[in-house]
């Protein structure tokens, strides 16, 4: 287990500041019309991280952000960002660097929303989306670039005309992230392509060793904005543990979604696969589950966090794809149903839920062989986790409905696969969201039925 690093790089360390009842944004130094923004956003007050990072990124420092999720930290950079846009408006003016697609497009929406009133124009450059729409949209030469780094290379290479060679800021949300997803060497292009004297903010929820690596190589005598000083998680979250066999994993999560009905859920499981299952299962058994995985394409993904927002859907399984940074509300529980094999990613994870303020439950399913990994967990966080309350015999009675579902989930993902292989091109109309397999189909025929005569 890594003990927590010593910040030996010689940048000054700001603590949390404690004076926070009196502080407005008006206060910390922005302008009159970014605080009008900020009130019709809702934002009453700043966070403690952004009383900390935006009146030092007003006085033009170098900024290391560190901060747990859900801490406000979009804000801590947007608004000083756009505060410089206006004295001395440009084109292609800041670059924002994120680990995930998700997190590109939910930044980009919090930037229009504080710049709808100055008409800020961001452009949004991520994989699995069309490249031409991009590189006009990069012709026009927005304000704001936010992009997952992969792509931007792309269209630094081969979108004639695009360089960013007049940009003033650079962010990079989720830092450790996006190190630990390897984009180092695209990092470091990314750096040898932009001018030398910009200002640079570094955001990440976690210090890892080769963030500190990245803070000496792209940072100027930064100002370290410390809300957290240890992994922690917020004071409102309730965490609990389930000690389970792995073979009653499924039964027990369909006990849970019974008792705590009428929550909204959000649970991550360890891969693709095993995401699509679930759902599967789940949706045999009548829930409004609906999965996001790295193996939808990026519209359905999309698709599906939408519906999830608009509460459309009450039940969202994921991946870790969906751990970092996204803000959904209202999600009211986190269900760990496959832990996390980085202690660092239970933080993020368990950060989907008691955002800003509101309170949440966590529920993490520990099977026999993931004992170790639990450990660990605790010892991260340094607290000793309750035992989630359970009545075993009413857990056991689902146990015959539970295995039918899961059969019939087998054996839709094992037709679902072979419809895969066997038609490439129509996988279009007929991928892993909604309506195109299971308790639909049954119900209202269609494409299947020639399949069901089979079963």
């Amino acid at each position: 287990m890594a003990a927590p690093e010593q910040h030996d790089s010689g940048e000054e360390l700001r603590p949390a500041a404690e004076e926070e009842e009196t502080k407005t944004f008006k206060d910390l130094g922005v302008t009159d019309v970014l605080c009008e923004a900020c009130d019709q956003l809702g934002w009453a007050k700043p966070t403690k991280i952004q009383i900390e990072a935006i009146p030092m990124a007003l006085q033009g420092r170098d900024i290391i952000g560190l901060a747990e999720t859900g801490s406000g930290k979009t804000g801590a950079f947007a608004l000083p960002i756009l505060n410089a846009l206006l004295e001395t408006p440009q084109r292609l003016f800041a670059l924002v660097l994120t680990p995930t697609r998700e997190l590109a497009f939910q930044i980009s929406e919090q930037f229009e929303a504080l710049g709808s009133s100055i008409g800020v124009q961001c452009a949004v450059i991520v994989g699995g989306i069309d490249s031409m729409s991009q590189s006009l949209a990069l012709a026009k030469k927005p304000h704001i670039v936010i992009a997952t780094p992969g792509r931007l290379i792309d269209h630094l290479e081969n979108t004639k005309g695009f360089n960013l060679r007049a940009l003033k800021y650079l962010v990079m949300d989720e830092a450790d992230r996006i190190l630990n997803m390897d984009f180092e060497t695209e990092v470091d292009k990314i750096l040898k392509v932009i001018p030398r004297d910009r200002k640079t903010f570094l955001f990440s929820a976690t210090m890892t060793k080769k963030v500190q690596k990245l803070q000496r190589a792209a940072l100027k005598n930064p100002v370290k904005c410390a809300v957290s000083s240890k992994y922690q998680t917020v004071e409102k979250l309730q965490q609990y543990y389930l000690f389970i066999p792995s073979k009653f994993k499924d039964t027990y999560l369909v006990y849970i979604l019974n008792e705590l009905a009428g929550n909204s859920f959000m649970i991550f499981c360890s891969t693709c696969n095993n995401t699509q299952r679930t759902a599967l299962l789940l949706r045999n058994l009548g829930f409004t589950a609906i999965p996001l995985h790295g193996q939808m394409s990026q519209s359905k993904r999309l698709g599906s966090l939408n519906k999830f927002k608009a509460k459309a859907r009450s039940i969202l399984l994921a991946t870790d794809v969906a751990s970092r940074g996204l803000d959904i509300p209202h999600v009211d529980v986190v269900v760990n149903f496959d832990i996390p094999t980085h202690s660092k990613d239970y933080i993020h994870r368990v950060g989907r839920t008691a955002r800003a303020g509101r309170s949440g439950k966590a529920i993490t399913f520990v099977t026999q062989y993931d004992v170790e990994l639990f450990q660990r967990i605790e010892h991260l966080i340094g607290k000793k986790l309750p035992v989630f309350p359970t009545q075993d015999d009413e857990v056991m009675m689902l146990t015959e409905r539970v295995t039918e579902a899961q059969r019939f989930a087998r054996m839709e993902l094992r037709e679902h696969g072979e419809k895969k292989k066997r038609s490439r091109e129509d996988a279009g109309d007929n991928d892993d969201t909604e309506g195109a397999i299971g308790v639909r189909n049954k119900v209202a025929g269609g494409k299947m039925k020639k399949k069901r005569k089979g079963r």
